[in-house]
Order: C-alpha cells, then sequence, then structure tokens
C-alpha cells in the first residue's frame, strides 16, 4: 500500500487529493498544526479514513518528525497563507508559510532520506500568481515569473526552491503551476465563493446585497477536483518536471456574476452588487490564462468540467448549504 503525506490537507485541494489517493488505495497522512485546530472536525468527517500527524510549515523540526511517522512515498506540499488578497497585511506570515515553509519541508524531506532524497517524491503547488504581470499570453511554463503581491512572490521562492532541490540533489520534485480552480469546498473568503454564497443567499432573502472589488479582472478557473488528479499524475513519471494545469479559458468577474445569478433566477444583479475599494489590490493581475499543453500531452490530463458547471455546482451547492442552516435558525 503506497503512502503519501498531505500539507494543506484542511483545504479543498487537500480534501479532495486525500478523496483521490484514498480510492487509489493509498494510506494517506495529513499534516495538521495543534490538536485544537478548528478544521480538525472537517477532515475527521470529509475524510475519516486520513491519519492526521501534527505539525507546522514554520518549524523544522516537526516536520522531520511528521515524515519519520509517516513514511511515505510521496509528499504533497499544499499547505500555504494562500488569500491572495490578505498577503498585503499579511506579507510576513505569508513569506514564512508560503515561500519559507517550502524551504523548511525540503530541507526536513533531505534530512530524513540522506543520500537518496529521490525515494521519496514530492509536489509543490505553484501558483499562476506567479506569472502576476504576465509578459505573454497564454502563459507556459516557460513564461518569466513578475509576481504582484506577496503571496505570488513567496509561491515563486518555493517554486525556485522546489527547482534548486531537484538540480542541487536528484529530489523527484515536481511543481504544478496551478491556474485558479474552485469548488464548493472553496473557503467563503474567496471571490468565487463569495460570489455563489450571495446569490443563494439573495434569492433565499437572507442577504441583501454583494460588495466586491475590481469587477473586471480575468481568471483562468477550473475546478479543483480536476486539478489534484494532475497533482497525482506528476508524481507518476518517470522524470521530475513543472507543470502548468489551466483550461485555457479565461472569464471576468461579471461574467461569474452573470452565471451566479441567472442560476437563482436574478436575471440583473447589477442593483444588488457594489464596488468597495477595500476590495481593490495595491497591485492587481488583470489577466491570467494558460497553456497546459504539456500536462495534456505528457500526463495526458485534460479538465473535466468547464466554467458553466463549476459555477452551478458551486451555487447550488451554497443554495443547500443555506437552506438548511435557515431552516436549523428557525427551529
Amino acid at each position: 500500500m503506497p503512502r503519501a503525506l498531505i500539507t494543506g490537507i484542511t483545504g479543498q485541494d487537500g480534501l479532495y487529493l486525500a478523496e483521490l489517493l484514498l480510492d487509489k488505495g493509498y494510506e494517506v497522512f495529513g499534516l495538521i498544526r495543534g490538536e485544537s485546530n478548528r478544521q480538525r472536525t472537517v477532515v475527521e468527517h470529509t475524510v475519516p479514513a486520513v491519519k492526521l500527524v501534527e505539525g507546522d510549515l514554520t518549524d523544522l523540526p516537526s516536520l522531520i518528525a511528521a515524515i519519520e511517522t509517516a513514511a511515505p512515498d510521496e509528499i504533497y506540499n499544499l499547505g500555504a497563507v494562500s488569500v491572495v488578497g490578505q498577503s498585503w497585511q499579511q506579507a510576513e506570515l505569508t513569506g514564512e508559510v508560503t515561500g519559507m515553509g517550502v524551504l523548511r519541508l525540503l530541507e526536513a524531506l533531505r534530512t530524513v532520506t540522506g543520500d537518496d532524497m529521490s525515494r521519496i517524491r514530492y509536489y509543490q503547488a505553484s501558483s499562476s500568481e506567479m506569472f502576476g504581470k504576465a509578459r505573454q499570453v497564454p502563459q507556459t511554463e516557460e513564461t518569466p515569473f513578475h509576481p504582484r503581491s506577496p503571496y505570488g512572490v513567496a509561491k515563486t521562492f518555493g517554486h525556485y526552491m522546489t527547482v534548486n532541490y531537484r538540480e542541487s540533489y536528484g529530489a523527484f520534485a515536481c511543481s504544478g503551476i496551478l491556474f485558479n480552480h474552485e469548488s464548493p469546498r472553496r473557503g467563503h473568503e474567496f471571490v468565487t465563493r463569495k460570489i455563489t454564497r450571495a446569490a443563494a443567499r439573495i434569492s433565499l432573502g437572507l442577504q441583501d446585497s454583494l460588495a466586491l472589488g475590481n469587477l473586471d479582472v480575468r481568471r483562468d478557473w477550473g475546478f479543483a477536483g480536476d486539478y489534484v488528479e494532475a497533482m497525482w499524475l506528476m508524481l507518476q513519471q518517470d522524470e521530475p518536471g513543472d507543470y502548468v494545469v489551466a483550461t485555457g479559458e479565461t472569464w471576468s468577474i461579471r461574467e461569474l456574476l452573470d452565471r451566479a445569478f441567472a442560476r437563482v433566477g436574478i436575471a440583473d444583479w447589477r442593483p444588488l452588487v457594489t464596488q468597495d475599494d477595500r476590495y481593490l489590490r495595491p497591485a492587481e493581475v488583470d489577466c491570467s490564462i494558460g497553456d497546459a499543453s504539456k500536462a495534456r500531452a505528457v500526463l495526458g490530463w485534460k479538465p473535466t468540467v468547464n466554467f458553466d458547471q463549476l459555477v452551478q455546482m458551486m451555487v447550488d451547492s451554497d443554495l443547500e448549504i443555506e437552506r438548511l442552516s435557515a431552516g436549523n435558525n428557525t427551529r
């Protein structure tokens, strides 16, 4: 039975990846920070077969201990301070976890494996935010990076550190440069879930309006459940490498609003949505779109959920959640 260790197990990607690996017969370990972590119950409810081990990306000894306990064949580093907009307010923490955390985990891996670092395969969750002010459209594995947020800068550091350990120590280390990927498990602080949840609540009379920032930015949005399969496929190859994972399509916030509100029967969302300067970023990524040709050719990967299906999935889930919550609150 193969064994895998996942950091960031409490996030949407961690949960989907754990389900995928368990279905494939893996013994799965999830790194979690602290016994009292409030997300612990989410993991225990969603993927009860996962074994949780304590560790912290800011603490090297705890990472060494976690790897020794899990004795994994594969490590998936999904852990990060991951809300891009908040990274300006938490720049130092973002750097420590999202950037330096990668170095600590790689160093823990090197410490445990000694001279044979490649015996435990490593996946690094890189990000399209590394491209930032992109110099070509669409973006490929060869596109230069120009990050526009502390989060993007930290992810760029982690990406290059992964490449460095591969080239310096022979690590079987892969980076997935994932473009935006969403799901009903996305946190409420992310704009996609903020919109789908608001559409559901407004249609049910539970909320009056929605405040957003820049409505004209465009993103390449895919389904998180598709993207975790690409992560696994990278570690099944004969040679390690880096891959863009994307749909190759780009959509604006306005188009996301169109579809989300249409799903709940509201034809015109404009009277319900306000633009608030508090949600504008100091430096914005105006448009992102990825070219996943390498992932298609080498991994045989392609997305199965399109943009319309993704929005419908998220809105329908939020409708069910809000109806249930409203019903419980009236009892």
